[in-house]
């Protein structure tokens, strides 16, 4: 059976959590699931993000708030300490379904189903949401023989801290010209603690693959690799 190495994190910065991403996608070989509960307050955005039409810049830099250019695309999010992180990174071949982004988003959900146990918990579009509204945004990054797929799952959220951030010009059309706290959903409206849905995702990977939780320094080794780093501070 395929193997994944399981880190599990509490409190670890965004901004280390997307580095050390990118050093195990790109020179690691083992498949890998990474889970993040909190961070420092942050804003991270996609590659080709620019601040100037995803940020109020002034409020952002009055206010001291890092922020982080990721290696991999989509949207911008602030996270913090009520942030749920969840990475796959895996080999193609493990998989018989296409690398497309479609294909990896439904082998996702298919997991994600056996954690997030709603009636109106569903993909759709590129976000998780619950009935009409979002509660975990998704990026990802493909290259030749692996991928990688990355998860912000709101276990609650300050509205205060939306307003950093500009109504995006491209958005889902399900968002309905929404503005960000009548679009989003806090998990911790529908489940008790966010203990169990760790519990839950370590459980239903476990049921599909052989799971082998490693220590940081185990996946730290693949920062010590000669490799580009995308992953950047604004």
């Amino acid at each position: 059976m395929t193997t994944f190495h399981l880190l599990h994190l509490q409190g670890y910065s965004i901004f280390e959590q997307l580095k050390l991403e990118e050093a195990l996608l790109r020179t690691d070989n083992r498949n890998w699931c990474l889970i993040n509960q909190g961070s420092p307050r942050a804003i991270v955005m996609g590659i080709s993000g620019k601040p100037e039409e995803l940020l109020h810049v002034e409020r952002v830099a009055q206010d001291q708030i890092p922020v982080i250019k990721r290696f991999s695309g989509g949207g911008t999010v602030i996270v913090d300490s009520n942030t749920l992180f969840v990475t796959f990174i895996c080999e193609k071949k493990i998989h018989s379904f296409p690398a497309y982004p479609e294909a990896i988003m439904k082998w996702s959900e298919e997991i994600y189903k056996d954690v997030f146990v709603h009636d109106e918990f569903a993909l759709r579009e590129n976000d998780f949401v619950i009935g009409e509204k979002k509660m975990g945004g998704n990026a990802q990054y493909i290259r030749k023989e692996r991928w990688l797929h990355h998860t912000s799952f709101l276990w609650d959220y300050t509205p205060e801290n939306m307003e950093y951030l500009l109504h995006p010009k491209k958005t889902p059309s399900y968002r309905k010209e929404r503005q960000h706290t009548e679009f989003l959903c806090a998990l911790n409206t529908h489940f008790s603690d966010m203990n169990n849905i760790v519990s839950g995702i370590k459980q239903a990977l476990s049921s599909r693959y052989v799971v082998e939780e490693v220590d940081v320094e185990e996946a730290k080794k693949a920062l010590a690799n000669e490799s580009r780093q995308a992953t950047h501070l604004m």
